[in-house]
């Protein structure tokens, strides 16, 4: 019993690294609130997502790829985080990534199967030279093929960790 109690407190004296990481954001986002820093920062973004061509004045195309890869990636970490975060509250950490990743790529499937049945609006196979309606899918039909994969693998291993616990 004592024994048990002095590991508990051992194992929480310190920050885990969610609680750094928490911290840390806590940290960066009261100094954007000094003008100095948060213009240093604006330009240091700037650098990489506000290029703009000499001539023209339009943004470059690495600059407008740059956005596009950084709007993805977040909107990625936000969705599956949160989720996650919001799982371990009530499952623990091993079982809220085996839900959560459970869940992510069920969406895929489902998200995949939509767009290869409902093709996407905009240019016209018959427009796209070289290519038929069914090539035009092709990398959703392969999506949804690698999503149903790791489902199932996720699925699997929920089982097994279910079995495991018992």
């Amino acid at each position: 019993m004592r024994d048990s109690l002095r590991t508990r407190l051992s194992d929480e004296s310190g920050l885990s690294k969610l609680e750094a990481l928490g911290l840390f954001l806590f940290i960066v986002s009261l100094l954007s609130l000094f003008g100095p820093i948060r213009e240093f920062a604006v330009n240091s973004i700037g650098i990489v997502f506000d290029q703009r061509d000499a001539d023209t004045g339009e943004l470059t195309d690495f600059s407008v790829a740059a956005r596009g890869f950084g709007i993805v990636f977040g909107a990625i970490v936000v969705f599956v985080g949160f989720a996650w975060v919001v799982l371990w509250t009530d499952l623990g950490k091993r079982l809220s990534i085996l839900v959560a990743g459970a869940g992510v790529f069920g969406w895929l499937v489902i998200n995949g199967f939509l767009f290869v049945v409902y093709a996407p609006r905009g240019i016209r196979p018959e427009n796209l030279e070289g290519l038929n309606a069914m090539e035009v899918r092709i990398p959703a039909i392969a999506m949804t093929a690698v999503a149903f994969i790791l489902f199932l693998m996720f699925l699997t291993a929920l089982s097994r960790y279910e079995s495991d616990t018992e």
